[in-house]
């Protein structure tokens, strides 16, 4: 099975030694995205509701580059340092998937890099 490693400038870059996606198959692997706005290369300011947002903007970016879309999305998985966010969270999720949203899992985590507040990665269809 072929490994192609997708990347592209108009999401953030990895943060350390790991692509931002990886297709395999009829398969793509993103690697977990933080809230961090491509442009300034920060943080993006407000609650957990605009970081969400600001992931899956990065997320579909990513997917575009590997020629998919969100409706194409299996399994999602999302890390909370703080699980009190996960209805505001929720919410924001949902408006990405308003009907047949994939599987997914949530859990929260005693630190994320960058000492973010959420991380999210995703696996989806070519």
């Amino acid at each position: 099975m072929d490994r192609t490693v997708i990347s592209t400038e108009s999401a953030p870059p990895a943060i350390g030694p790991y692509s931002q996606a990886i297709a395999a198959g009829n398969l793509i692997f993103i690697s977990g995205q933080l809230a961090i706005d491509p442009a300034s290369g920060e943080f993006v300011t407000g609650d957990i509701a605009a970081m969400t947002r600001q992931i899956f903007t990065n997320i579909e970016t990513i997917l575009a580059a590997a020629g998919s879309t969100l409706s194409k999305v299996l399994k999602v998985t999302v890390f909370l340092a703080d699980l009190n966010d996960f209805q505001e969270m929720n919410q924001a999720y949902a408006t990405f998937f308003p009907s047949n949203p994939p599987a997914r899992s949530t859990v929260q985590v005693a630190r994320l890099p960058r000492d973010a507040r959420i991380e999210i990665e995703v696996i989806a269809l070519a």
